[in-house]
């Protein structure tokens, strides 16, 4: 059976001069690393709305409370001088939101949600209840306040509305499985997309190309982690998969083994596979994806993988 394609709302593009509200959802960041990455993003022409308790620290990791951490994300939402909202940072803390999100509200003002890692709780959410289609790319504190942290030529095509780019090589894609897919780039962080699992938060993913990466996880931990998205029918609707870049995962010396356990929790899918996207958990550049918008990934060229972007990002091209 075919799944029928999920057609979400584009937020508005993002363009110099556009105002990003800065929140911190989950685990309380550092000030000098939130400081130093609002700096760079006002270098770039944005300007900047700090959240009332982004910086806030406790109780335990947390930036606030669920209140506090919620009325920051309601509150970006609904200022109407607010055109993007980005995270500081991830961790944990996300999920907590759910059950007290506002989908009339966010509905109502559909806006860039950027934020990677923890935050994949959100933009499950985002996609599942408020047919909102988001953004996993670069962060405050953790990504535009490190020295190379951003690439910008990826946030370029995403936020100024480019249609038809793609992302290859150069950014790290190899291919495991050759074959071609196309659907909606769904996904994030597995081990989030996991724990999500018999919850009413478990992401939607028929007819996806579906995109994986984590922190710290090692290879027998990814072969449990997809055993448990396949015994979850997670997996049966997917059309192709592209995992992300593995080194904040694994060193050099296990990078084959982790292939391996790969191949094996794919054992039976016969979609295209590659690996080594450079985004999200990543030493250098991080590069942006905009969630929910149709790709095409065509593995057919072992020498030349690409998944591209089939319309823009976000509603106004300004390119």
């Amino acid at each position: 059976m075919t799944a029928t394609a999920r057609r979400f709302a584009k937020p508005a593009a993002l363009c110099p001069g556009a105002t990003l509200a800065v929140i911190s959802p989950a685990s309380a960041p550092k000030p000098e690393l939130v400081e130093r990455g609002m700096a760079e993003l006002e270098a770039l022409g944005y300007r900047i709305k700090l959240g009332r308790h982004a910086l806030a620290s406790g109780p335990l990791y947390y930036a606030g409370s669920v209140k506090n951490r919620l009325e920051d994300l309601h509150a970006a939402f609904a200022d109407t001088e607010v055109d993007g909202i980005i995270c500081t940072r991830g961790g944990w803390g996300s999920a907590e939101l759910l059950p007290h999100l506002d989908a009339e509200l966010i509905r109502a003002n559909p806006k860039a949600f950027i934020g990677y890692s923890d935050h994949t709780s959100l933009h499950t959410w985002f996609q599942n209840v408020a047919g909102l289609s988001s953004f996993y790319a670069p962060m405050v504190a953790a990504d535009f306040a490190r020295e190379n942290g951003v690439d910008m030529v990826s946030w370029s095509h995403t936020f100024s509305g480019d249609s038809e780019w793609s992302v290859g090589a150069m950014d790290g894609l190899r291919v495991i499985q050759p074959g071609v897919a196309a659907g909606e780039l769904l996904g994030g962080c597995i081990s989030i997309l996991a724990a999500s699992l018999g919850t009413p938060y478990a992401p939607q993913l028929d007819g996806s190309v579906l995109f994986l990466e984590d922190i710290g996880t090692k290879p027998y931990q990814w072969d449990r982690l997809l055993l448990h998205l396949r015994y979850a029918g997670k997996l049966d609707g997917v059309r192709g998969i592209v995992f992300g870049d593995m080194e904040q995962c694994v060193g050099e010396e296990e990078q084959l083994l982790l292939e391996r356990a790969i191949r094996h929790g794919l054992r039976g899918f016969e979609g295209p596979v590659a690996i080594g996207l450079r985004c999200g958990h990543v030493h250098g550049p991080n590069r942006s994806l905009p969630l929910g918008v149709p790709v095409a990934l065509d593995l057919s060229d072992t020498e030349n993988p690409q998944m591209q972007f089939l319309e823009p990002a976000v509603s106004g091209n300004l390119s």
